[in-house]
């Protein structure tokens, strides 16, 4: 038995709302929260990730390049002390490297990159201090630009990214404070110099997060908005193909069906048979107890019907008034008549009232078509065949079933009421 009921897909109307609130507010006083940001941070968290392993590797290998042209023009008593210090930096980044291989808590991941940015600055800036004279000040402006690089190529929270620049700047304020070669003020007025410009790049990057946001916001919205629109889709294509009364397939799905599956179901190739099912006197039933009654005997026939079938492997179709339709592939002769003999026996053993008929109850007549490898035809065919045989079955007296073999222009009775 066919089963044409699609699969509902829940949404929960919490998000849509609050993503709706959110695209309402200006670019500017987005702030994810809640679930909301969770699906965010996994969203972005692979790219994320990607960048800073990269840009961990980059750190680390440049400092083994710059310490190693160092060693070639530089005196080798300013290079040995500047070897300890350089050393902390590729053992840093690759453990940074390793831990943000897959998703951590939040927590693990802040405390890991914070810290593992905090020792590549001071790296950075104790190879400066330990060498001394003009590479002091020239390393702190170093430790700057990489702090900014990171600020605005990582893709990470507000409070991250105002930590790794706050530590930036703490770190050149300390040392700037300790080089004999200025004075404090001095020393004061450049941290505030380039704490403008690290200031100024974190809330460029803090825009650049937004936006990401924001545009993670639409991408939800329309992900959202085209699944309801297939949802919607799916049920008009649903009520297209379905009987509103029975439930069953309607005579368009079952024509459908037909043509889709004769070529490529090995199971009709090799044998298969079409029930032609009709409610005998069905307009007697309607004139004497009305319409509502002839309503509830087609839903109460459609229901015996599915039930003497095999489900998910026969189908099941409402052709059309008092009309239905049964394709049982993969079956013989003997195996299709003994299906229609159970459904035209369970229908008369229903008693469905129809006063109009001398038996007073409901009966079914059924025409059967064969189909065999032997004898391949057309569905169009097996249908005129069932058809026919229905014909037949009505006009040697009704509750019958009459079978049309494949092989033969004649038709033969099965078994009718005595």
């Amino acid at each position: 038995m066919t089963n044409l009921a699609p699969s509902d897909e829940q949404y929960d109307p919490a998000i849509g709302a609050e993503v709706d609130q959110l695209l309402a507010r200006r670019t500017r006083d987005i702030r994810l929260k809640g679930e909301i940001m969770r699906l965010f941070r996994a969203r972005v968290w692979s790219q994320t990730a990607k960048i800073i392993r990269a840009w961990m590797i980059w750190v680390a290998l440049l400092d083994v390049l710059t310490l190693t042209v160092n060693m070639v023009i530089l005196p080798s008593a300013i290079t040995t002390r500047m070897l300890l210090p350089a050393a902390i930096i590729p053992p840093v980044a690759m453990a940074v490297v390793l831990l943000w291989r897959k998703p951590q808590a939040p927590w693990v991941e802040a405390s890991s990159l914070i810290t593992g940015m905090f020792l590549i600055l001071l790296s950075v800036a104790l190879v400066g201090v330990s060498a001394g004279g003009e590479f002091y000040e020239r390393q702190l402006n170093v430790m700057l630009f990489v702090a900014i690089t990171a600020i605005i190529i990582f893709g990470i929270p507000l409070a991250w990214t105002v930590a790794i620049a706050g530590l930036a700047l703490g770190l050149y304020l300390v040392f700037q404070l300790q080089n004999p070669a200025i004075e404090h003020g001095s020393a004061a007025a450049g941290t505030l110099f380039f704490a403008s410009g690290i200031f100024a790049t974190v809330a460029a990057r803090r825009i650049m997060t937004i936006l990401a946001q924001k545009t993670f916001l639409f991408e939800l919205r329309d992900r959202r908005r085209v699944a309801e629109l297939a949802k919607a889709n799916q049920r008009l294509e649903l009520l297209a193909r379905t009987d509103p009364l029975t439930g069953l397939a309607n005579r368009r799905w079952m024509t459908e069906t037909l043509s889709r599956i004769w070529g490529s179901d090995k199971r009709c190739l090799d044998g298969a048979a079409l029930l032609m099912c009709d409610i005998d006197h069905f307009k007697k039933l309607n004139d004497h107890l009305g319409h509502a009654e002839g309503d509830r005997c087609l839903v109460e026939v459609a229901g015996i019907i599915q039930e003497n079938v095999r489900r998910d492997y026969d189908h099941v179709a409402r052709y059309g008034g008092e009309e239905f339709l049964v394709l049982l592939p993969g079956v013989t002769e003997e195996e299709a008549s003994a299906v229609a003999e159970r459904i035209r026996t369970s229908v008369e053993a229903a008693a469905i009232p129809n006063p109009g008929t001398r038996a007073r109850r409901v009966t079914l007549s059924v025409g059967v078509a064969m189909q065999t490898a032997d004898e391949a035809i057309s569905p169009e065919q097996l249908q005129r065949h069932a058809d026919t045989a229905l014909y037949l079955a009505k006009e040697r007296g009704r509750n019958r079933i009459v079978l049309r073999r494949p092989d033969s222009e004649e038709c033969k009775p099965v078994r009718w009421a005595q």
